[in-house]
């Protein structure tokens, strides 16, 4: 993971890799923690925390690799989650609560109910989903921390 300060704010990049369920949480943990550190409300630490997983997962569910970064400024959290993978064909389709592509090796394993990229809409103030068909998808989720 690597981390540096931007201006007045911080960045956390972590990379993540293409179904590595061991490793699957760690990044988003590691978002968690630093924004303990620093103090941050209990409330904004929850929604951030919920949203990161969610990305985080989606890249080890659906992509080969990816990163997760936090841009962690006042008044404001973004965490960005860029993959290479197959991309979303239908992005309102997948912003359904219960749609998946997860093949049914990963259902098995209890992940790919479909419920990340809703969870990730619920806990963010602002979202964008850019995706390119066979290069992959960059999700981008503000979270504002009203402290700005």
């Amino acid at each position: 993971m690597a981390t540096e300060h931007e201006g007045a704010g911080l960045r956390l990049e972590c990379p993540v890799a293409g179904r590595d369920f061991i490793a699957a949480g760690e990044a988003a943990a590691r978002i968690k923690r630093a924004l303990q550190q620093i103090g941050m409300d209990p409330e904004t630490i929850r929604r951030v925390a919920i949203v990161a997983y969610e990305a985080e997962m989606n890249i080890v569910i659906h992509a080969r690799c990816g990163t997760l970064t936090a841009l962690i400024s006042p008044g404001r959290i973004d965490i960005i989650a860029a993959d290479e993978g197959p991309g979303i064909a239908d992005i309102a389709l997948a912003m359904q609560e219960g749609y998946s592509t997860a093949p049914d090796d990963i259902r098995e394993l209890g992940f790919g109910a479909g419920m990340g990229l809703p969870n990730i809409e619920k806990n963010s103030d602002q979202l964008s989903i850019h995706s390119t068909i066979g290069v992959g998808t960059v999700v981008r989720a503000t979270i504002l921390t009203g402290k700005g």
